[in-house]
């Protein structure tokens, strides 16, 4: 579905991505883990076309998108729920989840859509007239996923869902994304929460420093050596 070869990503004079690879299958849940400022938000927002990638190649579906719009790359499907949420604040949940379907023609289905994530999310169905802001942190959280979900995403994009949640929430939304991935959504996952990000990843990516410094399985990686020794206190 996605192929990325030998990207780099710039903000500004400042090279933040070193020839990075990785590639993503329909219906896997991939995760990018590593230390604060490795470039995992960074190679998020390369993917959504939101920072300057002077090399490398961007594959969807066969087809290379690197000089893509992130308007058009939100059509195509690829979608991203931002770090801190970045909820509009002073707009309603059923607002803030309307928004998400901006890029939508099929107008006459983001009802059904609205319908569908109260399912999925039924606090949000209590909660739908009230003022984003006014929430917890948890169910912004929320919100923020559902509205990344009503844009009808081929490929979702998570930066750091866990981010100044409480133990009880994180754990929430950990059963969230296994409960979104099972039903057959293609996701990457963007995760400090090393342990629990591994623990439901099919594949995963160490980025250290701009480039990747480890690749495997979930597993696989998260019973790597140096993987315990640096991130787990093993």
């Amino acid at each position: 579905m996605l192929e990325i070869r030998n990207l780099q990503a710039c903000y500004g004079e400042m090279t933040a991505l070193w020839g990075v690879d990785l590639h993503i299958r329909p219906g896997e849940l991939v995760a990018v883990v590593g230390p604060n400022g490795a470039g995992k938000s960074t190679l998020i927002n390369a993917i959504s076309g939101l920072v300057d990638v002077p090399d490398g190649q961007l594959h969807w579906d066969g087809t290379d998108i690197i000089n893509a719009s992130a308007e058009s790359r939100v059509r195509r499907g690829i979608v991203q729920c931002p770090e801190g949420r970045k909820l509009f604040p002073e707009m309603t949940v059923e607002e803030n989840l309307l928004m998400g379907a901006y890029s939508r023609a099929d107008r006459s289905s983001v009802n059904q859509s609205i319908d569908e994530i109260y399912e999925q999310f039924p606090i949000l169905r209590e909660r739908r007239r009230q003022i984003a802001s006014t929430m917890s942190g948890g169910q912004q959280q929320m919100v923020a996923i559902g509205r990344a979900l009503m844009a009808r995403p081929r490929l979702l994009m998570l930066d750091e869902p866990s981010l100044g949640l409480a133990p009880i929430v994180v754990n929430e939304v950990f059963e969230l994304l296994k409960r979104i991935h099972k039903d057959g959504m293609t996701i990457l996952l963007v995760e400090q929460n090393v342990n629990q990000t591994l623990e439901i990843a099919d594949r995963a990516y160490v980025l250290e420093n701009g480039k990747i410094a480890l690749e495997g399985s979930g597993q696989d990686v998260l019973h790597d050596p140096h993987m315990k020794a640096a991130y787990l206190g093993h």
